[in-house]
């Protein structure tokens, strides 16, 4: 790997790039890029050009840019997140047709949960997430799900790095933590009431994959009012098991569904890619 100034890989200088671009702040100039990367305007204008050469960046009339459609590209072969939002999403649109606010699919990222999927309406309560959005793991019922099942590192690195309190009602500190990841594991879901927002209340349940691993939380966030958790919480539940029996059958030996796990469509459509040998992906530049 090459390395630039002061032992930084020219790799982690494209990242620092493209994490520039935010849900709020999609188009950005080749100043406001370098202002954000903490990057010189030569190395920028560099950096830049190279990842608009490969697709990673796209530059817009106004001479502007944004992230390019190529990321998007390769996200989608990721089987641990689109592939998995994929078979979640019927289950999910189940559970919104009955909570009618939001619903919301995340992974372990770190110390963080990463939403991969989100639905809401208009009308719904506070939500802070966003799909491709970050919180850390501790404010959120979907990030006390992960934690709850991560293993012990994780909960060590998300005590040391801290995490931010924004209300009264927020976890705080290692010694409020640790006995709700146990209350969490127990219980086998998460509740939190006005963790991020007063108004809003997070209710979470984990997705399990083959073999017992939790792979995803599944959760909902609705008014933080006195009504029972309960009864989105039996709902979360049957989805979330629907949602495991979707993953056992592309993983599991037997599951009836033929080659490539994690692609949702007919099983008729899997047996033509895998007899005919039709190209299911391209890179740019090749024809046909």
């Amino acid at each position: 790997m090459a390395r630039g100034s002061a032992g930084e890989s020219v790799l982690h200088k494209h990242l620092r790039v493209l994490e520039s671009f935010e849900p709020l702040r999609p188009f950005l100039t080749l100043a406001e890029i370098a202002d954000a990367a903490g990057l010189a305007p030569s190395t920028t204008h560099r950096l830049v050009a190279e990842l608009e050469r490969e697709g990673m960046l796209e530059r817009m009339p106004d001479r502007s840019y944004r992230l390019g459609v190529r990321l998007w590209e390769f996200a989608s072969r990721t089987p641990g997140a689109l592939g998995l939002r994929e078979l979640a999403r019927p289950w999910l649109g189940a559970v919104h047709a009955r909570i009618r606010q939001h619903t919301q699919l995340g992974v372990l990222a770190g110390t963080d949960v990463l939403f991969i999927e989100r639905m809401s309406t208009r009308d719904a309560v506070v939500n802070a997430t966003l799909i491709g959005g970050r919180i850390p793991l501790p404010i959120s019922s979907s990030g006390l799900v992960l934690l709850a099942h991560a293993g012990e590192h994780v909960i060590d690195e998300v005590v040391a790095a801290g995490w931010p309190l924004p209300t009264s009602n927020t976890i705080r500190g290692e010694a409020e933590l640790r006995p709700r990841l146990r209350r969490v594991r127990a219980d086998g879901f998460a509740v939190t009431d006005g963790h991020i927002h007063p108004e809003s209340r997070g209710i979470a349940v984990p997705v399990l994959g083959p073999h017992g691993v939790v792979y995803a939380a599944m959760g909902v966030v609705v008014p933080n009012d006195d009504t029972s958790p309960q009864a989105a919480i039996e709902l979360l539940t049957v989805a979330a098991a629907g949602i495991t029996r979707a993953l056992e059958e592309v993983y599991l030996p037997g599951g009836g569904r033929p080659g490539l796990p994690l692609m949702t469509t007919s099983v008729r459509s899997l047996e033509y890619f895998a007899e005919s040998g039709m190209p299911l992906l391209r890179t740019p530049g090749e024809g046909g």
